[in-house]
Order: C-alpha cells, then structure tokens, then sequence
C-alpha cells in the first residue's frame, strides 16, 4: 500500500476547486487506460492570466490530490507560466509521490496543458476566423514524461517499437506522441484516430 506524505492526504481529503466552470475558456482532459483515472480541467483566462480553474477527477487519491495541487499552483498564473509546470514540480509541491502513483502528476500537468491549448486554439479560431482545432497540445517527451500504458514505467526510448522494462508492443499516437497498445483504435489520451 502507498504510503503518503501529509501534504497529499490534505489535498485528497480537501481538495481545493473541485467542480466545473460554466462556458469555460479552455478544457483539458487526461487519462491513463492503465490505472483508469481520468481528469478534467476546466479554465477562465482574463488579461492573459488564469483568472480561475476547475477539475473534476475520477480516481484514487493521488489523482484527486494532483488535480488540486496542480489548480493550486497554476491560479493566478500568466498562460506562459503555466504551461511551464512540471509533474516533477507538482510531485515535489506534494512532497513527493510513491513511484507507482508519479504518473498521476503527469496527467494533471498534461490536463492543465491541454485546457490552455485548447483555449489558445479557440482564440487562434475567433482572430483569423479558421475553424476550431481539436488536435491535442503538442506533446513534447521530457524526462519523467512517457509512460508505458502497460506497466507504467518511463519509456527511456521513443525509437523503440516496445516498452524496455516490460516489452509490451507499443505503438505511438501520430497527434500528442503517446504511447498506446497496437490494438488501440482511438488514442485515449487526444481522442485522435490511431492508424493501423
């Protein structure tokens, strides 16, 4: 059983912004096929700031604990700095995570990621009078970044058609980068198509 810090219990017993925002600017939702969790972030951006965030999170308590943490930590932030938060920075802020439950932090850093994008998206749409884009947020792998749907450990190399701990046959989503499993036909972290 995990163990954890005090820091993540608070959060899991109070979580801060719970809830949904009405006509919100951006949405972003995440989830791992593996663990089932799933989290939505809901956002309003005035002056170029994240003027208020919502979540909502179907999952264990580090899910729900990340998920406030991480609105916690980008309320009141421009666009640009919130973009910037880490799964490591939320795991720290939460003094620390076991190692089984690190991959919650990177859905709520993903999720938050993906609200803003999509905001960014829509604003984008309304200046220059194009259609909405639904593709995902551009998925850049850093350390700590890309996990195995199978086994949930970091994919140290993205050139490599399988997961080096556990040797699952991994595809990966042409939209967000991902890794899925091959008989995956809709990615489950973008929604984009998966091609045979």
């Amino acid at each position: 059983m995990p163990i954890y810090s005090e820091k993540v219990m608070d959060h899991f017993m109070h979580p801060r912004n719970v809830g949904e925002i009405e006509n919100p600017d951006g949405v972003g939702e995440e989830g791992n096929p593996v663990c089932g969790d799933m989290m939505t972030f809901y956002i309003k951006v005035k002056d170029n700031r994240l003027a208020d965030i919502k979540f909502k999170t179907f999952g264990c308590g580090a899910a729900i604990a990340v998920s406030s943490m991480v609105s916690e930590m980008a309320m009141g932030k421009t666009l640009e700095e919130a973009q910037k938060i880490t799964p490591q920075m939320v795991a720290d802020e939460l003094a620390g995570l076991p190692k089984n439950k690190f991959h919650c932090s990177n859905l709520g850093a993903q999720a938050l990621g993906m609200a803003i994008q999509d905001y960014l998206n829509k604003k984008k749409a309304k200046e220059t009078g194009e259609p909405v884009s639904v593709q995902a947020a551009s998925h850049a792998h850093g350390h700590g970044e890309c996990f195995c749907p199978y086994c949930e450990e970091e994919i140290a190399d993205e050139s490599l058609p399988y997961c080096q701990a556990c040797r699952a046959t991994l595809k990966f989503c042409s939209e967000c980068g991902k890794p899925v499993s091959p008989e995956t036909k809709t990615c489950p972290h973008c929604g984009a198509a998966i091609k045979s």
